[in-house]
C-alpha cells in the first residue's frame, strides 16, 4: 500500500515541481506580495529589501561550494575508491544499499551538516557498482538522511543560543546563553534523533520501488558507459614530452605535504583551544587537507578539483535569489509580523507546536536556520515572556529553548518539500546524467508526512 503511494507522489511531483530555479522565483513573488499585502510594504521597499538581501549569503554560498567541492575532491583520491569498492563487495542488493545510504549518512551529518557530500559520492559510486538500483530513490535516500543534521554538533539554532552576546542577549530579551545540555542534550533532541535515525529507514524501506528499476548509466546525458580515467591517469596525461622544473613542482609530494603538516598543526590548535567545535570553516579546512593528503601530489589536487568543480552552478546563481526573499523578510518586517500573529493565538503550552509549525512554513523563504531564527526568535521570545508572565532565568531558557528547538525542528522538515538544499546534492549525484529534483521529491513526500506528525507530538509532549 505505502510503496504505491510513494510512486503515485513520485509521479505526480514530476507533473507539479518546477526546476529549483523556478520555485525560487515563484517563491520571491510570493514573499514579495504579501510583504506589501500583510505589513503594507511599498513596491519600493519590497525591491530595495530584496535586493540589499541578495548579497546576505555570499559567504554562506561560497561556504557550500567549497564544502561541496572539497568533499567531492576527497571521495575522487585512490583511498577512497578503494574503500567504497570494498564496501560493494558486501552489498551487492539494492535495498542493503537503500539504507546504507540512510543510516550511514543520517550518522554523517551528526557530526556535521556538510557531510551529506560524503553521503552523497558514497551513493553515486554505490550505484555504478550494484546492480537493480533506482538510481532517483536513491538520490532521495541520501537527501533525507541530511535531516538529522538537526539534532546533532552543528545545529545552527542551539549553537547560536549557546553563543555568548547572541543578539537575543544585546536585545535584552535572554539573561545568558543557554547551554547544549537543554537543548541538544534534552531528552526531547534526543527522541527526535532516534526517530530520524531509524523511523527514517523504516519507511523508505516500506516506500522502495520494488520493480522499478532505473539505473546510473541508463541516465548518463551522452549515453557513453565508457571507463573515464582516473586522476592520477589524467595527470599523468600533462607531463611534458621532457620532463622539466615546472612536472617536478606539479608532481612534487614534499611540497603537498608541508601544506599539508601546516593544515592539520592548525586543524589540532583549533580542537586545543576551542574543543570540539565544528564549523563550517574548520570542516571545509579539513576536508581541504585531507584531500591534498590522499591526492598526493598538486597536480592530481588540480585534476580532481576541476572534476569537483564541474557542476555546481546551481549553487553559484540561486542561493542569491534565496538571500533575496530573507531580505524582504527581515527588512520589511513580514517576518517579525508573522510571528507575532502566531503567538497572539495561542497559549503558552501551545506555544512549541506553534513555532514547529511556523519554522516549517517560512522556510520555504529563508531556507537557512541561523538566519530564520534572526527573524523569528525576538519576536518568539517576546511571547513568552508575555504568555508565561515573570519567570525566573532558569524558566525562561526552558521556555526559550523547547521553543527554539520546535524551530530548528520544523525550519530542517520541510527542506523536503523545497529543492533548496537539494542543490548540495545534486551537483554530486546528478553529475553527467538527466535527473532533476522533480524526479526525486516525490518519494521524500511521505516520510515528510509522517516525521512531521510523529515530531509534532514529540514537540508537545516530551519533556526537556
Amino acid at each position: 500500500m505505502l510503496a504505491r503511494v510513494g510512486s503515485f507522489c513520485a509521479e505526480e511531483f514530476k507533473r507539479w515541481l518546477p526546476d529549483p530555479f523556478v520555485f525560487a522565483i515563484l517563491l520571491t513573488i510570493a514573499t514579495a506580495v504579501t510583504a506589501m499585502v500583510w505589513v503594507k510594504a511599498t513596491p519600493v521597499e519590497v525591491v530595495s529589501a530584496w535586493y540589499d538581501g541578495f548579497w546576505i549569503l555570499l559567504e554562506f554560498g561560497m561556504q557550500m561550494v567549497l564544502i561541496l567541492v572539497t568533499g567531492f575532491a576527497i571521495a575522487l583520491s585512490p583511498a577512497v575508491a578503494h574503500l567504497i569498492d570494498k564496501l560493494a563487495t558486501k552489498l551487492t542488493r539494492p535495498g542493503p544499499v537503500y539504507l546504507s545510504v540512510l543510516i550511514g549518512g543520517g550518522v554523517l551529518v551528526l557530526v556535521s551538516w556538510g557531510w551529506v557530500v560524503l553521503t552523497a559520492v558514497l551513493g553515486r559510486e554505490l550505484a555504478s557498482r550494484v546492480r537493480g538500483l533506482n538510481y532517483p530513490f536513491l538520490v532521495a535516500c541520501a537527501y533525507l538522511s541530511s535531516q538529522a543534521w538537526v539534532t546533532g554538533l552543528s545545529s545552527s539554532i542551539p549553537l547560536l543560543l549557546n553563543t555568548p552576546g547572541n543578539f537575543l542577549i544585546e536585545a535584552g530579551l535572554l539573561p545568558g546563553t543557554i547551554p547544549v545540555s537543554e537543548t541538544l542534550g534534552s531528552p526531547l533532541n534526543f527522541a527526535v534523533m532516534v526517530v530520524l535515525l531509524l523511523v527514517s529507514p523504516m519507511i523508505m524501506w516500506v516506500i522502495r520501488p520494488r520493480n522499478e528499476v532505473v539505473e546510473l548509466n541508463e541516465l548518463r546525458s551522452d549515453g557513453d558507459t565508457a571507463r573515464r580515467s582516473t586522476v592520477a591517469e589524467e595527470a599523468d596525461t600533462m607531463r611534458l614530452r621532457e620532463p622539466g622544473l615546472s612536472d617536478r613542482l606539479n608532481t612534487s609530494a614534499v611540497l603537498q605535504l608541508v601544506i599539508v603538516v601546516m593544515g592539520m598543526v592548525y586543524v589540532v590548535l583549533h580542537f586545543v583551544r576551542n574543543g570540539f567545535d565544528i564549523n563550517l570553516n574548520i570542516m571545509i579546512f579539513i576536508f581541504l587537507m585531507c584531500g591534498l593528503l590522499l591526492h598526493r601530489t598538486p597536480i592530481r589536487y588540480v585534476v580532481a578539483m576541476s572534476r569537483a568543480c564541474s557542476n555546481i552552478s546551481g549553487i553559484v546563481f540561486q542561493y542569491p535569489f534565496y538571500a533575496g526573499i530573507m531580505g524582504i523578510m527581515m527588512a520589511t518586517g513580514l517576518g517579525k509580523a508573522i510571528a507575532m500573529w502566531m503567538a497572539s493565538i495561542v497559549s503558552l503550552k501551545a506555544l512549541p507546536l506553534a513555532a514547529y509549525v511556523l519554522g516549517g512554513a517560512v522556510n520555504f523563504s529563508i531556507p537557512s536556520a541561523g538566519g530564520e531564527w534572526a527573524v523569528l526568535g525576538p519576536p518568539l521570545v517576546e511571547a513568552i515572556r508575555e504568555l508565561a508572565g515573570p519567570l525566573s532565568a532558569a524558566e525562561l531558557n526552558r521556555h526559550v529553548a523547547r521553543v527554539a528547538m520546535a524551530v530548528a525542528y520544523g525550519e530542517s522538515l520541510t527542506n523536503l518539500l523545497q529543492p533548496f538544499f537539494l542543490l548540495i546534492v545534486l551537483p554530486v549525484m546528478g553529475a553527467g546524467i538527466r535527473i532533476q529534483a522533480r524526479d526525486l521529491m516525490g518519494y521524500v513526500f511521505v516520510p515528510f508526512v509522517a516525521l512531521f506528525v510523529v515530531i509534532g507530538l514529540l514537540v508537545t509532549v516530551v519533556p526537556l
